[in-house]
C-alpha cells in the first residue's frame, strides 16, 4: 500500500477516535450527567455482585474519571504528532493499541452485563435525555457500544498501519 495512503488513513482513524474520546469526557467528568451515571453505576454493581463490593463502589464512584483519563490519553497520544511528525508511525502504533484496549474493556462490559448494548434508563422528561427518548420517561443510548467496536477495529487497523517491517 502506498505510504501516502496509508498515513491519510491513519489520521482519519486518528481523528475519528479523538472525536469519541475528546467529545465525550464533559459527561465522565461530570458526576450530574445521567448516561454515564447509569452505565457506570450498572456495571459497579454488577462488579459489586460478581467479584468484590468494595471494588464495585469503587467503579460506581471512581470509573467514568478512571475511563475518560484513559481516553484522554489516548487522544494525545493519537494527536501528538501534529508536534511530533517525526515520530507518527510510532505514536499512531501505541495510540491505536491505547484505544483498541480501552474500547475492549468498554464492549466487554456491554456483552457481560447488564448494560446491554443499548443502555436504557429512567429520565424525568425528554429534556433530561442526553440520547435517544426512546419513550416516556425512558432514554436509550443505541450508538455507544457499536462506536466503541468502530473504535476497537479501527484502532487494530491503525496498529498494523503502522507497525515496523520485520
Amino acid at each position: 500500500m502506498n505510504n501516502t495512503i496509508k498515513v491519510i488513513i491513519s489520521w482519519l482513524i486518528a481523528l475519528w477516535a479523538s472525536n469519541v474520546f475528546l467529545s465525550s469526557l464533559f459527561y465522565k467528568f461530570d458526576n450530574t450527567a445521567l448516561e454515564p451515571q447509569h452505565i457506570f453505576g450498572t456495571i459497579g454493581i454488577w462488579i459489586s455482585d460478581t467479584i468484590n463490593t468494595t471494588l464495585g463502589e469503587l467503579f460506581t464512584e471512581y470509573g467514568a474519571i478512571l475511563i475518560g483519563l484513559a481516553e484522554l490519553a489516548t487522544a494525545l497520544v493519537l494527536l501528538s504528532p501534529i508536534v511530533l511528525w517525526k515520530h507518527r508511525e510510532k505514536l499512531h502504533c501505541i495510540g491505536g493499541l491505547m484505544a483498541s484496549v480501552v474500547m475492549v474493556g468498554a464492549i466487554f462490559f456491554h456483552i457481560v452485563t447488564p448494560l446491554g448494548w443499548h443502555p436504557t434508563w429512567q429520565v424525568v422528561n425528554e429534556v433530561a435525555c442526553q440520547a435517544v427518548f426512546i419513550a416516556p420517561n425512558s432514554c436509550a443510548d443505541t450508538s455507544l457500544a457499536n462506536v466503541a467496536l468502530s473504535i476497537l477495529v479501527l484502532g487494530v487497523v491503525m496498529v498494523w498501519l503502522n507497525k515496523k517491517p520485520n
